[in-house]
């Protein structure tokens, strides 16, 4: 694939990201996005919870350190989920 190209499909994506959320946002503040009017389920929020706090870092300092200090800190991360 050519640079152009992907570039150009890069946009469109974000472009479509854009007028989705625009289009959907309407009549929404921030206190309804942030607390998802109170109606979530409680095993969605722990999911969420769960996936906020794998992040890059963990996907690269974890392999770290299990290289470095072993598979005992390994075995700390299993334990987190």
């Amino acid at each position: 694939m050519t640079p152009l190209l992907v570039g150009t499909i890069l946009l469109v994506y974000f472009l479509a990201l854009i007028t989705i959320s625009w289009f959907t946002s309407k009549g929404a503040d921030t206190n309804t996005f942030f607390t998802a009017n109170r109606q979530s389920p409680w095993y969605l929020v722990a999911f969420g919870m769960i996936g906020s706090s794998l992040s890059g870092v963990t996907f690269i300092s974890v392999p770290g350190n299990v290289g470095k200090i072993g598979f005992g800190y390994f075995q700390v991360v299993l334990g987190y989920l």
